[in-house]
Formats: C-alpha cells, sequence, structure tokens
C-alpha cells in the first residue's frame, strides 16, 4: 500500500458515519507518515545494501588474510626445519672435523713421542760414548803423566849423577 493509494481511498457513505474532514485528515496524516517510512525503509535498504557488500568485502579479506596467514605460518615452519637441518649438518660437519683433528693429534703425539723416545736413546748412547772417550782420555793422561814423572826422575837422576860424577 502506498502514501497514494491511502490518499485516493473513498469510504462510503452511511447514515450515521464518520466526519468526512477528520477521516480525510487523518488518512492524509496516515499518507505522510506511510511515505517517511517508505523512505526511511528504502534508505535503510540503500544502508543493508552498502553494509552487506562492505560485509562481503571484509569475508573476502579475512579469507585472503587467513589464507595469507597460513602461508606465512607455513613458510615459517618450513624456514624453521630448514634452518635446523642446516644446524644439524654444521653440527655433524664439526664433529666430522673435530674427530679427524683429534686423529691427527694423537697421530702427531705418538710420533713426537717417539721421536722423543729416539732422542732420549740417542742422549744417552752419546752421554755413554762421551764417558768412554772421557775415560780414555784419563788413561792416557795418566800413562803421559806416569811418563812424565819417570822421564823426570830420569833427568834428576841425571842431573844428580852429573852433578857427583868426579870428572869436574
Amino acid at each position: 500500500m502506498t502514501p497514494l493509494d491511502i490518499q485516493q481511498m473513498v469510504f462510503q457513505v452511511k447514515l450515521r458515519g464518520y466526519d468526512r474532514e477528520e477521516v480525510n485528515r487523518f488518512l492524509e496524516e496516515i499518507a505522510q507518515t506511510v511515505e517517511f517510512l517508505n523512505r526511511d525503509n528504502a534508505a535503510l535498504r540503500d544502508r543493508i545494501g552498502l553494509l552487506e557488500q562492505q560485509v562481503s568485502e571484509l569475508k573476502r579479506t579475512e579469507t585472503t588474510l587467513s589464507s595469507t596467514l597460513i602461508s606465512a605460518q607455513s613458510l615459517a615452519e618450513d624456514v624453521k626445519r630448514s634452518a635446523q637441518r642446516d644446524a644439524e649438518l654444521i653440527v655433524k660437519e664439526a664433529e666430522l672435523k673435530a674427530s679427524e683433528l683429534f686423529r691427527q693429534a694423537r697421530v702427531e703425539l705418538a710420533n713426537t713421542q717417539r721421536d722423543v723416545s729416539i732422542l732420549q736413546k740417542q742422549r744417552l748412547l752419546m752421554v755413554e760414548r762421551m764417558r768412554a772417550t772421557l775415560h780414555t782420555f784419563e788413561r792416557m793422561l795418566d800413562v803421559e803423566s806416569s811418563e812424565a814423572y819417570q822421564d823426570h826422575g830420569a833427568v834428576q837422576e841425571e842431573k844428580l849423577e852429573g852433578e857427583s860424577s868426579p870428572t869436574r
């Protein structure tokens, strides 16, 4: 029912009926109210349409954001797993290098200990040779000293004999 329908409404006249002017005024007021309500209703429907569009856009945005968030979380987890694998690989490589260095150090230690042992044996051998050489020199000095003493004694005897000889 429109305001025009209300304004054009015609009632039958009866003997004891209502006051026509009062009914017409009332119908006019009702027509204006309905017209106002119809305009208000149309404005509200337009607003509802706009709001429904906004809700629809917001839902699409929410879906996009949700999808993006899920993708970002998935990517973050992938990066985290990749970093974890890289870290484990680096640790394993470091352990292998450390093991190799430790093995090399043990080999070097064994070589150094062997060299030290050889040098100690050579030192002992040299000390023994030097002792033997010194002992030989000591005997030679004793012999030399003994010969020099005997030679000195013989010279002294000759001097004594020479002094005591009657030829003088």
